[in-house]
Formats: structure tokens, C-alpha cells, sequence
């Protein structure tokens, strides 16, 4: 469709810095910034019942159809919108989250997740996927400086190096899988040097990438 915008998902385990990523390629291309879960007002409740840690912990099946109701409400209410009315959307986690954490994470089949998903969203799917990658360790270790601690991590945050090590595989996967939708970067190196190099990758595959006024 002409004048439609596009979508852009930062990607990657808890603590690998796509969020702060997310921010600024929102910022530097003068997009829409959202998020997954919790971006609607029903996303908000969605999210308490995902990630509380003091709430019941939904079974691995039932995890992935309120992760699949979160997206559906999104791309309804905030990204669709956005998208018709020509709008850039960077959105930090995207399909690409399901298949790794309750696919690859929770040991669902990828497969059935994908259409799920498909179905969720209507089929929209991200113009490219951004995986910022970083060994288990370093996020981790970002994590605990992060939170002060264990107490203030989440209930996907606090499954532990192994969880993270199936999701992180899960990632690479669908990277490897996909690399024409899909971007893979380094997230150890400096913020700052991370966010050019990622704006630098979206102008050159996007003739049509915008630039904040």
C-alpha cells in the first residue's frame, strides 16, 4: 500500500539492551515507539498476569495465548492505526519473542506458535526483526545490576541462564532461518555505537527510512 509505514521489533533475551535500543531508532527516525506485553489498556492486565511474579503462573499453553491476545490488541489498536496512517513503528519485542520464549524457552512447537501468531495479528509481520545478541552471562549480569537483585525481576526474567540459553537459541534460529527480514548485532559494544550501526543497517535495506526534523 502506498504511504504505508513500516515496522521495525528489537528482539533478544532479558538484559541484552534492545530496549534502550528501541528507544533510540524510535527517536533517531522520529517513529512510533511501543512494546510488547502492555502497550493497550487490556495489555496493561495482560502484562500483570504474564510477568508478576506474585501472581498464579499460567500453564506454558495458556502463556502463549494471553502473549497471542497481548499482539492482537496492539496491532488493533496501536500498530495497525499506525502503520495505514503512514507512520514508522518500532516496537520492542514482536512475533519473534513468542516462537523463542514459549517456543524455543517453554519447548512449545514452533510451528503451531508461528500460526498462532499469524493469526493473531492478522498476518502482519515485522519488516525486519532487530536481534540484539549478547552471551547469557552478560545479560545476566546486566539484569542483576539492573534490578539490585533478584526481587525486582520478572517472571520470565527469573527462570534462570538455561531458559535464557533455549531462548537465545531460539532467536538465532529464526535469524539464521530469515536473514532478509531478520538483523543480527552485537550487543556488547557501547550504546551509542550500537544504535548507529543499526540505523546505518535500516537506511541501507529501507530507501524510504525516515529521518527526525
Amino acid at each position: 500500500m502506498a504511504g504505508r509505514g513500516r515496522l521495525l521489533a528489537l528482539e533478544g533475551i532479558d538484559g541484552c539492551g534492545k530496549s534502550t535500543q528501541a528507544r533510540a531508532l524510535a527517536d533517531t527516525l522520529g517513529a512510533r515507539l511501543t512494546r510488547e506485553p502492555g502497550a493497550t489498556e487490556l495489555g496493561v492486565r495482560l502484562r500483570e498476569l504474564l510477568l508478576d511474579p506474585g501472581a498464579p503462573a499460567p500453564a506454558p499453553r495458556a502463556e502463549a495465548l494471553l502473549m497471542a491476545a497481548d499482539r492482537a490488541e496492539h496491532v488493533a489498536r496501536v500498530i495497525g492505526p499506525a502503520l495505514e496512517a503512514g507512520e514508522w513503528v518500532v516496537s520492542d519485542r514482536f512475533a519473534g519473542s513468542t516462537v523463542a520464549y514459549q517456543g524455543y524457552g517453554r519447548g512449545l512447537d514452533p510451528t503451531a506458535l508461528r500460526a498462532l501468531v499469524g493469526w493473531a495479528t492478522g498476518g502482519l509481520a515485522a519488516d525486519l526483526s532487530i536481534l540484539v545478541d549478547v552471551p547469557v552471562e552478560v545479560a545476566a549480569a546486566r539484569l542483576a545490576a539492573g534490578a539490585g537483585g533478584t526481587a525486582r525481576l520478572d517472571r520470565l526474567e527469573r527462570l534462570g541462564p538455561a531458559f535464557a540459553a533455549r531462548v537465545r537459541e531460539g532467536f538465532l534460529a529464526q535469524a539464521a532461518a530469515d536473514p532478509v527480514h531478520w538483523l543480527v548485532v552485537d550487543g556488547e559494544p557501547a550504546v551509542d555505537a550500537i544504535a548507529a550501526h543499526i540505523v546505518a543497517e535500516v537506511r541501507a535495506r529501507f530507501s524510504d527510512t525516515p529521518t527526525r526534523t
